[in-house]
């Protein structure tokens, strides 16, 4: 087994897969980027206690941050929770996909353990889509070259901004409104942030695939993904789970690269 971590803006998701990429235990902790080690390792000793998670059998720890603050806080915490050195997404680490965009050490590391779970699971060309904090599309050649991203702001990010910056637009929860076609001012704002990104995710897929002369094959990830996908027209897969499993490639990869199928 291996912990997987995700560190993204919002909150730093962890999972425990077995050797077969299922997942037997995932949970989310805030990131909050002035959080010490201890406070790290507090939290998550308390969510391992209140899902009965044990370390038995633990082969290792992976960890993709896009918060440089809180990569080695998380490193040493769970280094010391479980007595392994962990392995960080980042350089010199193989992950089967060739990035061909302009700066590929610029590259987001969520971005690039997206792109290798959806190549080992998809067919190409794939166009993918992770809705948290940011909205971002990735798009993924057939050969497994990422070809580059589109960055939007996310659904939370247009949400806070529309209430804080409106005067007369209260704070809203973000949830399915009664008619598409707005009533009153909640409903509308609810009726344009869910059909607005929908929408918007609907047109990117045909300009993508008129800019590639080809179909693609669509994925959605994300916290928020699950409640706009059902609403686009366009034939999308959702799996929440993405990021995890992409970690879990890169892992055994890795593992592969450096100790032979023994190892693994």
């Amino acid at each position: 087994m291996i912990f997987a971590v995700d560190i993204g803006n919002s909150n730093i998701v962890v999972g425990l897969m077995d050797h077969r990429q299922h997942i037997k235990f995932s949970g989310r902790i805030r990131s909050d980027r002035q959080k010490t080690k201890e406070e790290f390792m507090i939290e998550m000793r308390t969510l391992m206690d209140i899902y009965h998670v044990s370390l038995e059998g633990l082969q290792g720890v992976i960890i993709s941050s896009v918060v440089p603050e809180l990569t080695d806080v998380v490193r040493e915490g769970m280094a010391l929770l479980t007595g392994i050195c962990p392995m960080v997404v980042g350089m010199g680490i193989k992950t089967g996909i060739k990035i061909a965009t302009d700066h590929p050490a610029s590259l987001g590391c969520d971005l690039v353990v997206d792109a290798v779970a959806a190549c080992e699971s998809y067919e190409g060309p794939l166009v993918i889509f992770d809705m948290g904090t940011a909205t971002t599309c990735s798009v993924v050649s057939e050969e497994r070259a990422y070809l580059g991203t589109l960055i939007m702001p996310g659904v939370k990010i247009s949400q806070d901004a529309l209430s804080e910056r409106a005067s007369q637009l209260p704070h809203i929860r973000f949830e399915k409104p009664k008619h598409m076609i707005g009533r009153n001012t909640i409903d509308s704002m609810q009726s344009g942030l869910l059909y607005g990104n929908a929408a918007m995710i609907d047109g990117l897929i045909e300009r993508i695939e008129d800019e590639m002369e080809t179909k693609v094959t669509v994925l959605a990830t994300g916290g928020i993904a699950g409640l706009i996908i059902p609403y686009c027209r366009k034939k999308i897969i959702y799996d929440p789970d993405l990021l995890l499993k992409g970690l879990w490639h890169i892992f055994y990869k890795n593992v592969k690269e450096r100790y032979g199928e023994a190892a693994v």
